[in-house]
């Protein structure tokens, strides 16, 4: 059994502290993109995943993803935090209780992610109950697959820091999401515009901060593996906005803030699967390609009846996707000292990386379809449009980000009371 390294212990504490605070710049990023009226409504959406998700991760999702089990889910050896003490973790050098929370931190901000597809419509108590089942019956099955010993990575499947269970398995569930709840009920009729840039900007600045711990921290310790994806961290969601940029310019002559702040994410997302396997100059070049289906998904998006709100099918989905088939193509031994890809002479390892492609986003779609159809039985995913006309913060949480008072007399007169 490896000892305890203090140095990597203590790197992996401040990664999992810079993968905790992704969640409210999440929250701020996800917040600007709405209207005013839904600000609120759409931070607790982040807040909660912090909340339900870190308790269902205690519980059993932990050891559904971790535990041995079988090549679907894992087991129930380590449910309620059973084993998982200071003693180092098998093959790792971190107590096995930090390795624990660096991945609830994971957890929490897919299920944050995910909230992404159906803000501005769905009320927030069976969205609560939709976080906890998606927690441990999709994302805890995923990174089982992807990491803990699950089918997928016994078939060769490459993904450094979460490709599979995070990138697409948020981005294609945020698409099966905006189906069932379905679209705003002015989408398409009006604009819904952002209603704050600048809170989207410093999102996705603070996003990209906490991505150094999220990527670099994947590597368990200070060793070649986290410093070069902490490196192409830097890398390639730089490379990501100078096509960005290019994009905008052909398309409006202008370049947007919020495209900025997009470009960022798409970045930092399509670098999350491959960030460990490939070289810096392959982390440029992937940088740079995945701009452009991110930036065709997103604009063809709106032209359809699909209300995704956030476009994470887009930004996640497509990203993540982006980025396991690339390390299919160009992975490379010298650098990762694990495997080739198709152009350094192993064609199995695209093989791989497409069943990969396939499976997760099959599995978080159909998933997601059966858990909110299920809560829908029990109780409404939406509540009168009224409300939705109101606002979800005043009707849901008696609160306004901006305290002009308009909205509280409005909702008040509603209910029956004097102003």
């Amino acid at each position: 059994m490896a000892a305890i390294d203090a140095g990597d212990t203590a790197w992996m504490l401040a990664a999992t502290a810079l993968v905790l605070l992704m969640t409210p710049a999440l929250g701020l990023f996800y917040a600007g993109l709405v209207r005013e009226k839904n600000t609120l409504n759409t931070f607790m959406m982040c807040v909660a995943a912090l909340a339900v998700a870190t308790v269902t991760w205690a519980l059993v999702g932990y050891s559904f993803a971790f535990d041995e089990g079988n090549g679907f889910i894992g087991g129930l050896d380590h449910a309620l935090m059973r084993g998982v003490t200071f003693a180092p973790r098998e093959g790792m050098t971190i107590p096995h209780l930090l390795f624990f929370a660096f991945q609830a931190t994971f957890c929490i901000i897919t299920v944050a992610l995910v909230s992404g597809a159906v803000v501005e419509r769905m009320r927030f108590l069976p969205f609560l109950a939709f976080a906890a089942l998606w927690s441990v019956l999709v994302y805890a099955v995923l990174a089982h697959w992807a990491f803990g010993g699950g089918w997928l990575q016994e078939r060769g499947a490459l993904d450094f820091a979460g490709g599979i269970p995070v990138e697409m398995g948020s981005g294609f569930s945020a698409l099966a999401a905006a189906l069932v709840v379905r679209a705003r009920k002015d989408y398409g009729r009006q604009a819904l515009l952002p209603h704050n840039a600048v809170y989207v900007l410093l999102g996705a600045g603070l996003l990209w901060f906490g991505w150094f711990g999220f990527n670099g921290g994947s590597g368990f310790g200070t060793q070649n593996a986290g410093v070069l994806a902490f490196v192409n961290t830097l890398l390639a969601p730089a490379c990501t906005l100078v096509v960005w940029f290019a994009l905008d310019l052909l398309r409006g002559r202008q370049i947007t803030a919020i495209g900025a702040a997009t470009a960022i994410i798409v970045g930092c997302v399509a670098i999350t699967p491959a960030g460990g396997f490939i070289s810096p100059g392959w982390a440029m070049a992937l940088g740079a390609l995945a701009a452009l289906p991110c930036y065709a998904a997103i604009l063809w998006r709106p032209r359809t009846r699909v209300d995704e709100t956030l476009d994470v099918l887009a930004a996640h989905g497509v990203a993540g996707m982006t980025g396991i088939l690339f390390i299919g193509l160009v992975a490379q031994k010298n650098w990762n000292g694990v495997a080739d890809g198709l152009f350094y002479g192993d064609p199995g390892q695209l093989g791989s990386q497409a069943l990969a492609a396939l499976a997760a986003p099959a599995y978080a779609f159909v998933m997601t379809v059966v858990l909110l159809r299920a809560i829908a039985l029990v109780t409404p995913l939406r509540g009168p449009e009224h409300h939705e006309a109101l606002g979800m913060d005043l009707t849901h949480h008696g609160e306004e980000a901006y305290a002009s008072g308009e909205g509280a007399i409005l909702f008040g007169s509603e209910a029956g009371v004097q102003p």
